[in-house]
Parts: structure tokens; sequence; C-alpha cells
């Protein structure tokens, strides 16, 4: 074994909370809630994540009020209810050595769908959906209804629903809070030109387009301990001309940095159906790198990273400060493990499991 600790089973300290590895589980839609409550199959997902070695394991998106869900299968946290559930799930996740992350999110007008698997079509009231909302009332797509344009009232309510969320995201034993502005979801549809054609405070200027974000970050950082990480995921490009771009994703990045946002989730498209996005593998790597060293911001890096030695070269080439995996995850849990013993170097296994170690180790 080595006896230089590979830069993917670096420690990385965040404010109060040190991750034992740069080893990050993607926010990944589960589709499995009933009225917005975590269960057993939350539970074990998360949990067998957290037992396989991740440093940080971030709970899908999870919505900040009813109709803020993209299905109406999605995870919620909008009620003190939800949060029992949700506690012992950050519990276990700690006994393991890992940090319990929640993704915050907004679907904006990609509300009111059925589930992935159920056809990921809209759903009409009758069909037990709801009125989408957005900066402006553009359908993402041509199947889709307008959503309704929000008013002032509307924009006061989700600033106070990310609030609230944050607050009871503590009470729940979180221990960082991403906030989701990618993917075309409402946080985006605010930052880009293609899908916000306001002319008040909120659209026009790139200052306008970023208010709303930065408004739900200073009130999310006032519930928020001041102790615990604060990240942002983003859309680093839409992908498509006239769109959000990389140079905006660097004055964001500033902008949060400012604002006492600690790392920025680097990832891309979304927005639009029509994108064409040059999908290999670590295509969005450079997203990382560039707003890492133009904007002094922690990043991480996203997207078919699939590989220890992939992880590995992207942490050593100071490309990000954090890998996130997804999909990977789905089909190896135990990844960080398999890593480990790929860089030649020792981590701890959980105890139930030592008997099944690669001869040679500890």
């Amino acid at each position: 074994m080595s006896t230089t600790n590979p830069e993917l089973f670096t420690p990385l300290s965040i404010r109060s909370v040190t991750l034992k590895n740069r080893i990050a589980v993607s926010p990944m839609c589960m589709y499995s809630s009933e009225d917005g409550f975590a269960n057993n199959w939350h539970l074990v997902h998360l949990g067998t994540r957290a037992v396989g070695g991740a440093g940080l394991v971030i709970s899908e998106a999870t919505a900040v009020s009813p109709e803020a869900r993209i299905s109406p299968d999605d995870l919620g946290i909008w009620k003190d209810e939800h949060i029992e559930k949700l506690k012992e799930i950050t519990a276990f996740i700690a006994e393991q050595g890992s940090v319990p992350g929640i993704q915050l999110a907004h679907a904006g007008r990609k509300a009111s769908t059925s589930s992935s698997w159920k056809g990921g079509k809209y759903l009409s009231l009758q069909e037990g959906g709801w009125h989408p909302v957005a900066p402006s009332a553009i359908p993402f797509n041509e199947e889709n209804p307008a959503p309704l344009e929000l008013d002032a009232a509307g924009i006061d309510k989700i600033i106070s629903d990310f609030k609230a969320a944050a607050k009871r995201s503590l009470k729940a034993g979180f221990k960082v809070i991403e906030l989701h502005a990618a993917h075309g979801y409402l946080f985006h549809e605010f930052l880009s030109l293609l899908s916000n054609k306001r002319s008040d405070n909120y659209g026009g200027s790139f200052e306008n387009r970023s208010r709303l974000l930065l408004e739900v970050v200073k009130a999310v950082r006032e519930e928020w301990s001041e102790e615990l990480p604060l990240f942002v995921r983003i859309s680093a490009t839409d992908w498509v001309e006239g769109g959000w771009n990389e140079e905006e994703s660097v004055r964001l990045a500033k902008l949060l940095k400012e604002n006492e946002v600690d790392l920025i989730d680097c990832s891309s498209g979304g927005l639009v159906p029509n994108a064409v996005i040059p999908v290999e593998k670590g295509y969005q790597v450079g997203f990382s790198e560039k707003i890492r060293k133009e904007s002094g911001i922690m990043t991480g890096a996203v997207g078919l990273i699939t590989e220890a030695d992939q992880a590995e070269a992207i942490l050593k080439k100071e490309q990000a400060d954090l890998i996130f995996m997804a999909r990977e995850f789905l089909r190896r849990p135990y990844f960080p493990l398999e890593a480990a013993a790929q860089l030649g170097t020792e981590i701890k296994w959980p105890v139930q499991y030592q008997r099944a170690k690669p001869k040679g180790s500890r």
C-alpha cells in the first residue's frame, strides 16, 4: 500500500465540517415518496452509499413546497412532519463516518410531471398535477402548457419556502445544504435569457437575473448555521447560443462566494430540450476548472466520472476540490472501497465487512 494518500482520499474541511475523502454522492431523484415523506427506501439507498465509504452523501432534490416538486413522488421538506424520518437517515449516515447533505430544490416550469418510469409527461390538474410557476410564461417544451409567471408575492413565497426548508434541514441533522440552480429548474430559469423575459428587477441584466438566487442564499444563511457549508449547483452553460454561458457562471460564482457560498457544483444543460450536448467522459470537468481558477471558490466536478484514476487525475490537476458521482453510485454503491484499493491506499472498512477486504489489507 502507498505511504502517501491519494488526493481522492485526502480529507476536505469546509467551515466546521470535514469530509473524510473527496467523493460525494450526487443528488439522484428516487421518485419514491408519498406526500414528500422519506421512507425506508431512502434510508437504505442513502445509507448504503455511506456504508460504501463516500465522504458526503447528498439526498435527492428535495422540494421546499408541494408545487416545487418535479413529480408527485418527490421527496419534500415543506412541513415539520417530514423531519422525523430524515433525522433517522442523517443519523445513520453520520454513524458510518459520512456527512449527510440535502439538495433544496424548486422545479419551476419543469414541475407537475409524472415520474420518469411513468412516462415523465406533464400532469394536468385532473391527473393530480398543479400549475407550474416560472420567471416568464414560457413552457419547457411544446407538449407542456405555459407556466404561471411569478408575481412579487410568488417570489416572496419562494424565498420564505427556502428559508423555512433550511431551518428544517438543520433540525433534521443535515450538515451540508446544496441549492439546486441547475438543469432548467427555477433558479436556472431566472438566470438564463432563454427562459427569463421579465422587465422588472428579476429580469434583463445579469444582476437582475441573479437576484432571486442571491436573495435565497441570504435567506438560507439566516437559518443555516454559519459553521456549516452551503453549496450551489449550477448549469455552467445551456449549450445553446444566446443562453447562459461559462463567463456568466464565473461572474455568478464570484457573487456567490461574496455571499457565503462555499462550493459550486458544476453541471450543465437541462434548460431547453433541443440542446446538443457533447456527452463523453468528464465532459463537464472544464467548467469546474474554469470557475475554480477564475472565481477562487471551491468547485465540484460531475458528469461521467466513473473510475478512480480519472477522479484522482481531476484533483491532481486542480480542476476541482470534490468529485460528485451519480449513476456510477447506482451501479457501484461501494465505489470508494474499490477506489482505495485501486489507488493503493488503506481506508477504514465497516467492521461488518472486514472479512471481505482484499488480501494484504489491514
